[in-house]
């Protein structure tokens, strides 16, 4: 490989990565002035691009505009788990930049050094006359000069041997690790795309839910407030009446980094929700929960999504304190059962973190970080 190409691109690699890793902030929307509440569940409203701008003039209008509400919060907490997870694929792909560029470094120093070796071997050759060490035994007289010189000849030959072989195997590497760098370059930029993405869409589908809340009279957002709460007791009481009954046997005490899990997570009560937050001050769902089980010594999954797709399942009978509840059918949201049918989590903008029924929202299924 021509040296001097290797090099720049390791240089450019390097110089890249200085302006690639300038994290993309997570702006928090304005939040509304708001006490700690349970979310709810809502059935997929009309989309939110021309709402009324009347004042509701029935407690059915009240209700669509909470279905629209509920609806909007979701589409946003999905596009929050895609910023999340592309945040996170970006800091692992800056990091692979960052070690490939490395050893392309080392790999150039290294190359440089075995050629400075097999040269000084083709020097060694040249001041003894040119001739090739063979040559040389067979014009000598002395028996044990020749029987010397077989030995030097033979560590001679298996030195070059090994000098060509690593100077090789050295080139192949830096091949590669250009190639990786490039393919983790473009994967950079693409992740860097989807965050930008995901963020537009967080701040609108935001910005529309407020703007709905922003044009009822005082009394209206307080019965708002009064709707979802009453749609979250609903649905808590439905499950209630099916759940079916825990598995004691099955389930087994909860184990002490679960406690310790639980312990983090209510601690965080009344904290506000911020997309894409992880803490100390504010989080979002999956943030309030990874950073619990970070805390009790079990690191998971960022994102709620992922939670759901990597963790071990369990059946919701044999749920105990710790295990992560993962709701909506794209397991956009997550909470932590705490015992007695309760969850702790960080709702949506403008709630805090709370309790709530683990049956409030619409279960995906159960998965068990410590199983």
């Amino acid at each position: 490989m021509n040296r001097r190409h290797c090099a720049a691109a390791a240089i450019t690699l390097v110089c890249a990565l200085g302006l690639l890793t300038v994290p993309v902030q997570a702006t928090a929307a304005p939040t509304p002035d708001s006490s700690p509440s349970s979310s709810a569940s809502s059935p997929a409203a009309p989309s939110p691009a021309a709402p009324s701008s009347a004042a509701p003039s029935s407690e059915k209008d009240l209700e669509k505009i909470r279905e629209q509400i509920e609806t909007l919060y979701r589409q946003a907490g999905a596009a929050t788990d895609a910023y999340n997870l592309a945040e996170e694929q970006t800091k692992k792909q800056s990091g692979e930049i960052v070690k490939l560029a490395k050893a392309i470094v080392d790999g150039q120093a290294r190359i440089a050094e075995l050629k400075d070796r097999a040269g000084a071997q083709a020097r060694e050759q040249y001041r003894n006359g040119g001739l090739p060490p063979g040559a040389q035994l067979a014009l000598s007289d002395d028996p044990q000069l020749f029987l010397d010189g077989v030995n030097k000849v033979r560590t001679s030959q298996q030195a070059s041997k090994t000098v060509l072989a690593e100077l090789n195997r050295t080139q192949e590497d830096l091949e590669t690790y250009t190639q990786d760098a490039s393919s983790n370059w473009h994967k950079l930029e693409t992740n860097r795309v989807k965050q930008a993405e995901a963020k537009k869409k967080i701040n609108a589908q935001i910005a529309a839910a407020e703007k709905l809340e922003s044009r009822l009279e005082k009394k209206e957002r307080a019965r708002l407030r009064q709707l979802e709460q009453d749609a979250a007791n609903r649905a808590q009481s439905a499950w209630l009446a099916t759940r079916p009954t825990p598995n004691v046997d099955v389930s087994g005490a909860t184990t002490a980094a679960g406690k310790a899990a639980v312990a983090f997570a209510t601690a965080q009560i009344g904290k506000p929700y911020v997309w894409g937050a992880t803490g100390p001050g504010s989080y979002d769902c999956s943030g309030l929960t990874s950073k619990a089980w970070a805390a009790a010594g079990r690191p998971i999954p960022r994102t709620s999504q992922e939670q759901w797709r990597l963790l071990p399942r369990i059946d919701i009978q044999d749920m105990r304190p710790g295990d992560l509840i993962i709701y909506h059918a794209d397991a956009s949201h997550v909470g932590m059962y705490v015992g007695d049918g309760a969850i702790v989590h960080s709702p949506r903008p403008g709630r805090h973190v709370t309790l709530a029924g683990a049956g409030s929202m619409k279960i995906l299924g159960v998965v068990r970080p410590d199983r």
